[in-house]
């Protein structure tokens, strides 16, 4: 990876890698509470919701503040936000009070992550760009996967535990300092205009979709799905871990094969492989070693589906441009999971619990149908050149 400023990366890198493991914890936690409370699962899915329209609610104005007070000090202000907004959860009980604060905290990251997106693509040389971006994806899931651990590790033993978790995330800011201010990412651009960059990434917005959809229903719905066809519920709740540990350890390898024989034939295996082992999981589930393997390889597809889609943004914009790519990655981002859990849950009470595997099979291959669509100029032009 020649060419990468090491110092800018692994800085960005670490920081919002604890911005990973503060997110982790307080997720887990947050529903924890809640239970304790006597309170349903309506209302955890509630609370997740109102995250996710934070971060759609925050993503328009992303790109002006930016290039107002640069990427550095948009990025530390919006961890301080969602350190404070996590801190004082512990001073009250109120559910709109709460709301409100998990409104906030999901408005804090949707900055975050739009810059924090746009920033490493900035930094990755084109070259080694899947590399980079799978690296900078592979980091951040690992520590978030971290997160519930710590919350099981330390629960009853901390007074405050809220408060703890947004102390976590400051610990990312002495990285974000070291960070230049002055970031090429928005100075090669005038004004960043949404309806010159939407029109270039349907494939990029699908797949974000698909992925916000997959990560949500994986640690919300896919435990009840492994209940309802009669395994353990210790296996249905591992469900979910092995499909995020499928996409933790397979991103660097997609992203090398990125490079190597280019990001579009990566992009369409990943999506061909989730559309062929999805319908697999109502017959995998009872076969224990097959779901594992099949719950495995699907993470992976799935993660590679969307690190790519990042990845498709750096190849595709620059400067203000690339940041409105990327706020415009995370709203849809908060808009699939924020309602796809809310429409598959409907789906798998009233029709069936396979529903799930449905809801995804379609996202999957509306993904590929885009991807196939924008690929035909190249396709008639070969078949055109031929003799």
């Amino acid at each position: 990876m020649r060419g990468l400023p090491w110092r800018d990366f692994l800085a960005l890198t670490v920081s919002v890698a604890v911005v990973g493991l503060g997110l982790g914890a307080t997720l887990p936690l947050t529903a924890l509470t809640l239970d304790q409370r006597g309170l349903g699962n309506h209302v955890v899915g509630l609370m997740t919701a109102l995250g996710a329209i934070g971060i759609l609610a925050v993503v328009p104005f992303v790109a002006r503040w930016v290039a107002r007070f640069g990427p550095r000090n948009s990025m530390i202000g919006a961890v301080a936000v969602a350190a404070l907004a996590t801190m004082l959860m512990q001073t009250g009980a109120n559910l709109i009070y709460w709301g409100l604060l998990r409104f906030i905290f999901g408005a804090a990251l949707g900055v975050l992550f739009t810059v924090g997106e746009a920033w490493i693509n900035r930094l990755a040389p084109d070259g080694s760009r899947g590399r980079v971006v799978a690296l900078y994806a592979t980091t951040f899931t690992l520590f978030q996967l971290i997160g519930p651990a710590l919350v099981a590790l330390l629960a009853g033993r901390i007074d405050w535990p809220f408060a703890a978790c947004g102390a976590l995330f400051l610990l990312s800011i002495p990285g974000l300092a070291l960070m230049p201010n002055h970031s090429h990412i928005v100075d090669n651009e005038h004004a960043a205009d949404w309806k010159i960059v939407a029109p270039r990434m349907p494939v990029i917005i699908l797949g974000a979709a698909f992925f916000a959809l997959f990560d949500a229903l994986a640690l919300s719905l896919l435990p009840l799905f492994g209940m309802r066809h009669g395994i353990p519920v210790e296996q249905a709740l591992l469900s979910a871990s092995v499909m995020l540990i499928g996409d933790t350890t397979l991103q660097f390898p997609l992203g090398w094969l990125a490079d190597r024989v280019g990001r579009a034939r990566v992009h369409m295996g990943c999506g061909l492989l989730a559309c062929l082992l999805l319908p697999l999981m109502p017959f995998a589930v009872s076969v224990p070693w097959l779901w594992w393997t099949l719950l495995y390889v699907l993470g992976g597809a799935a993660g590679g589906i969307y690190v790519l889609s990042l990845v498709a943004c750096g190849e595709r914009f620059s400067g203000q441009r690339l940041v409105a790519a990327s706020a415009i990655v995370n709203a849809t981002w908060g808009v699939s999971s924020s309602g796809g859990p809310l429409l598959t849950g409907v789906l798998m009470q009233s029709i069936n619990v396979n529903a799930l595997v449905l809801v995804l099979w379609l996202g999957a291959a509306t993904f590929v149908a885009s991807l196939l669509w924008e690929q035909r100029p190249a396709f008639i032009a070969k078949i055109l050149a031929r003799p």
